[in-house]
């Protein structure tokens, strides 16, 4: 049995490999190509061909992360296939291959595919973005979204503060910063507004050339508004820079640990962490399709294959990868839209297929 899994583990291995790198090479070629209109229109002339390589490499392991749980399901699907047309399939059986050890033999390698989609999704995907926007940052002079940038909610003791971020700088500091300041009652109390922002590392934050107005109070005889100018400004906070970069980047990018920071400061600050949530609870059971994927291949080696009928099959794998991922992402959207709980919400993909591979499992294996 031990030689049996080293032959299957290895060309479930190479296939996976394989097909992983055909994707990648794939999703270069259109990241590539969709990155040349940004040529020649940066603030800095430095955005070459060079750069826009360097930024599609660096975001090689995003595509990774999404990637493989498609293709361990059709690397699996092949190499299942194949065995079963060639016959060898039945050749294991004969040699004590029941159901049950195939699938344990197939749970073992899926759990490795498990660890690394894990590794790259919390590891090296969210430092190679990070990397791949300082980049970009760097040769385009800022990254932002939407028209006003991000905004964040704080709140210090009996105050709260509203905090418009509305770029990253090429230095990963902060641009147009603005900062609402509240008292307890609700009244605006103070409005600093800086052209740059600086992270420091125990949290606060430094804001250069700022503008701050303090407003009289409520009950107060002062009418005039006060304005001071500083070159330096300390403001202490609790938003730190992944907050920021998960406000105006895609929240999908950070590690979990991280994730899970950023939903505690939206919920102490009384703002809706659905979406985020979502994206923690997917970055959860993300890894653990590849289970579902490896059981749902297993059916395909008890197939009985005609010549040149192996294409079809291995067809039917990457459509039910592809409506994976798609059903992956549209119970995102209306998760988040209907307010449905986070984590079955992010967890009824994997459940649906994991009814389909174990029905596909009870009927094709053990009925048969």
């Amino acid at each position: 049995m031990k030689t049996i899994r080293k032959l299957v583990h290895r060309e479930i291995i190479g296939a996976v490999a394989f097909v992983t790198l055909g994707f990648l090479a794939l999703f270069f070629f259109f990241d590539l190509v969709d990155e040349l209109r940004w040529l020649n229109r940066s603030a800095t002339p430095g955005y070459d061909i060079s750069r826009a390589v360097l930024f599609v490499v660096l975001s090689i392991p995003s595509h990774l992360y999404e990637l493989l749980p498609i293709t361990v399901l059709i690397g699996t699907i092949f190499v299942m296939a194949r065995l079963a047309q060639s016959s060898e399939f039945t050749i294991m059986r004969t040699s004590g291959l029941g159901p049950g050890r195939a699938l344990r033999t197939l749970l073992a390698l899926g759990s490795a595919f498990v660890l690394v989609t894990f590794a790259v999704g919390d590891y090296l995907a969210p430092w190679s973005d990070k990397a791949a926007q300082l980049v970009k940052a760097q040769s385009l002079g800022r990254i932002s979204t939407g028209a006003t940038g991000a905004w964040l909610k704080e709140r210090q003791g009996e105050q709260s503060y509203a905090v418009n971020v509305r770029a990253i700088g090429s230095d990963g500091g902060m641009l147009d910063v603005r900062i609402f300041g509240f008292d307890a009652s609700g009244r605006l109390a103070s409005q600093t507004h800086a052209a740059t922002a600086r992270f420091e590392p125990d949290g606060a934050w430094t804001l250069m050339q700022a503008r701050h107005n303090r407003f009289p109070t409520e009950g107060s005889q002062e009418v005039r508004i006060e304005q001071e100018l500083l070159q330096e400004q300390r403001w202490p906070t609790q938003i730190t820079a992944d907050m920021v970069s998960a406000a105006v980047l895609k929240p999908d990018r950070m590690a979990t640990i991280d994730l899970f920071q950023y939903i505690n400061h939206l919920k102490d600050n009384g703002q809706s962490a659905q979406r985020y949530e979502i994206e923690f609870w997917r970055k959860v059971f993300y890894p653990l399709s590849c289970l579902v994927m490896v059981v749902l291949a297993l059916p395909f080696a008890y197939l009985h294959f005609r010549s040149g009928s192996i294409t079809g099959y291995v067809f039917s794998g990457v459509m039910a990868g592809i409506s994976f991922f798609l059903l992956n992402n549209l119970f995102g959207f209306a998760g988040n839209l209907q307010n449905w709980s986070p984590w079955l919400t992010a967890a009824a993909p994997g459940i649906i297929y994991s009814l389909l591979s174990l029905a596909a499992f009870g009927w094709l294996v053990l009925r048969r």
